[in-house]
């Protein structure tokens, strides 16, 4: 299906609507974070800044590791982690 541009306006704040299929379609959910590029007097450009992952994190591995050494729960953490890559997609609090 060929995908038309869209037409948004901007209000007295600066703020758009980014449509809602657009949304879907790039998985956009709500306190999603994004780069913003001015292309020239062109306009805009937006990129979707990604979450981190924790899987090769180096600090969440060690921590893992040394869990008993310092009375963290292994279970607990491993809940923190997956707690993170549920809530964060771009989210801006959490960079």
């Amino acid at each position: 299906m060929k995908k038309l541009p869209k037409i948004v306006q901007c209000d007295k704040r600066g703020q758009i609507v980014i449509p809602k299929d657009i949304r879907r379609d790039l998985g956009i959910e709500e306190g999603a974070g994004f780069w913003m590029f001015s292309v020239g007097d062109e306009g805009i450009l937006l990129k979707k800044v990604e979450a981190p992952s924790l899987d090769d994190d180096e600090a969440m591995n060690e921590l893992i590791e040394k869990s008993d050494k310092i009375s963290l729960s292994k279970k607990k953490l491993k809940t923190t982690k997956e707690l993170y890559r549920k809530n964060t997609k771009g989210n801006l609090e959490l960079i």
